[in-house]
């Protein structure tokens, strides 16, 4: 569970314990009730809305840019286009869903709204659109793609020349009521909940979207805060972060609407259904399998030589026998699998050839 969620207060926990007949138990990070409201304020709670009459459970999914690529292939989507303006999609595996593509905004507000039951979206924006809701729960809090973190930049030259922190960007002397730091952003909420919390006294908070490396060289801004990726639109406009300014770091999530969890008939089940896609995904492309022959007198010294690694699969490697393609078995040879996790697949295929017998190529197989 990302630290940055920890602090966060937690309400009455919803149930999500899944249908009899199904065996599926959510991993931590989709168990431990990821399930809280994670952008919730109880100084700013919102009225929950009704639950609109309709049968078919509602999931909203990014509808353009690299998220939405990304958010297609994890779930394994089969896409039709009604129309040029309209796109529409089904999940086979999944009965009684249907899919929504919308602009990432409109997912949280909707979710609010209950005209969609559940919704994959950046933790940035739960934040900056869903704050003070306390029906918005997050499911899945780390879907592993959409990396981001939202943060605070400043010029590098002029008078922020020398400023490398948030504290000595909040006692520069320049600041007054007269002249205030000027911030722009497209992300108001935060922003202001940042800055107050970190005792900026004088600020004056600009809205704006597009380009916003381009208001403090035009002289419109002092700072921007901005989500950042690599940073490298930063350098090319000769901006730079700063120690305690990341506000905080974001990816994709799954969300869901807690009253549409309690009440309509179908979310709870397919919201188990799309947790087992992702947990099976998630894993899957963290690891992957090793295969190799290796001479050994039966499979028990073949596992013993595998054994003198460190990396022996997730419960042990998988031995069996070689056989030719007339059918005949391959004298002293098995075919061994060993499943890794990726971070360590040079340290794996290094360990495998240093084993007696082993022979000087390895394959890797994606799964």
């Amino acid at each position: 569970m990302s630290t940055i969620l920890a602090s966060q207060r937690a309400p009455a926990p919803v149930s999500l314990l899944p249908p009899a007949k199904s065996g599926f138990r959510p991993s931590p990070a989709a168990s431990a009730l990821s399930l809280v409201p994670r952008a919730a304020s109880s100084a700013s709670a919102k009225p929950a809305a009704a639950v609109p009459e309709r049968s078919v459970v509602r999931i909203g999914l990014p509808s353009k840019g690299r998220m939405a690529e990304q958010t297609l292939d994890l779930l394994k989507l089969s896409v039709k286009q009604d129309n040029p303006r309209q796109y529409t999609a089904e999940i086979p595996m999944i009965s009684n869903l249907q899919v929504w593509f919308q602009r990432p905004k409109d997912i949280v507000r909707k979710l609010q709204s209950g005209d969609l039951d559940l919704g994959i979206v950046g933790f940035d924006i739960v934040n900056e659109y869903g704050m003070g809701n306390d029906d918005l729960v997050v499911v899945h809090d780390a879907l592993e793609f959409g990396h981001c973190r939202l943060s605070l930049a400043v010029p590098k030259e002029g008078i922020f020349k020398t400023i490398y922190s948030l504290e000595e960007l909040r006692n520069m002397s320049e600041w007054t009521e007269e002249r205030p730091l000027r911030v722009v952003t497209g992300f108001r909420e935060i922003g202001a909940k940042f800055l107050k919390e970190n005792d900026f006294k004088h600020v004056k908070l600009l809205s704006a979207d597009g380009a916003l490396e381009s208001y403090p060289p035009m002289g419109m801004a002092d700072a921007i805060v901005d989500l950042v990726s690599c940073g490298a639109t930063l350098r090319e406009n000769n901006l730079k972060e700063i120690e305690g300014g990341v506000v905080l770091e974001s990816q994709a999530t799954l969300v869901a609407s807690r009253r549409s969890l309690h009440k309509r008939e179908g979310v709870l089940e397919a919201t188990f259904n799309i947790l087992q896609s992702l947990e099976a995904h998630l894993r899957a492309s963290s690891e992957l399998m090793v295969t190799a022959n290796i001479r050994a007198s039966s499979p028990l010294e073949a596992v013993q030589r595998v054994s003198q690694t460190s990396l022996c699969g997730l419960q042990g490697p998988t031995v069996g026998h070689v056989y030719k393609t007339d059918g005949k078995m391959e004298v002293e040879y098995y075919a061994i699998n060993i499943v890794v996790p990726r971070k360590f697949l040079y340290k794996a295929i290094q360990q495998l050839r240093s084993v007696r017998h082993f022979p000087s190529f390895v394959y890797v197989i994606y799964i």
